[in-house]
């Protein structure tokens, strides 16, 4: 009797785990066409800055990445446009900061395995619709990493202080296999056993404007 009452104890708990845990992977679909317009930089570069973190069965990695210019516009509060242009040679790697795995942790990041930074120096993120959520924007954009381009939705804030803008987004994950990131991926290779990295990319916005 005691081992039946400890199995539906140890059942419900996972069925409320379940049920509670949040899905932060983002819906990823084609990119939203908009007209291109001439990038006026307004963003304070030193303050601003796309975290990431990746995951394997032995343990995560996380770091950030600077922006290289960009712009955000809000009119009478309200956010109308932005453009994010995320430099991908500052890709940083903070868990193992000054150590040689961090070092080689961001060559790998950079090669062609992964971001082929040569290649692709830049990758970016343009606002094209704002909506009002239950706790936050819902913030549309065209995501682009390497040569591949797709529509994503992210909850953020934005903040004014003394005429700085800032837009903070919510932790969100991706599925770098949309953007062709195939090194360690289940979804381009098999028998890879414990030796995969996982699919999804957590990342987050925090961007500053100059007052």
């Amino acid at each position: 009797m005691k081992k039946v009452i400890l199995s539906l104890v140890v059942i419900a708990s996972v069925l409320t785990a379940c049920k509670g845990e949040k899905k932060e992977e983002v819906a990823v679909t084609e990119e939203v066409k908009v007209e291109v317009q001439e990038l006026k930089n307004n963003l304070d570069v030193e303050a601003s800055v796309l975290t990431w973190k990746g995951n394997k069965p032995t343990g995560s990695h996380d770091g950030v990445v600077s922006l290289k210019e960009g712009n955000l516009t809000v009119v009478n509060g309200v956010l109308t446009s932005g453009e994010f242009v995320i430099d991908m040679n500052s890709i940083t790697n903070l868990d193992m900061k000054g150590s040689d795995g961090a070092g080689k942790l961001e060559g790998h990041l950079k090669n062609a395995d992964f971001f082929d930074v040569e290649k692709y120096p830049t990758s970016k993120f343009v606002i094209t619709s704002v909506a009002k959520g239950e706790n936050a924007l819902n913030v549309t954009g065209n995501l682009t990493i390497k040569d591949v381009t797709k529509s994503i939705t992210i909850p953020a804030t934005v903040s004014e202080n003394e005429g700085a803008v800032t837009f903070k987004s919510e932790k969100f994950k991706i599925n770098r296999a949309d953007f062709n990131i195939k090194y360690g991926s289940k979804s381009f290779f098999d028998n890879l056993k414990d030796k995969f990295i996982d699919d999804l990319m957590e990342m987050s916005f925090e961007v500053k404007t100059k007052a």
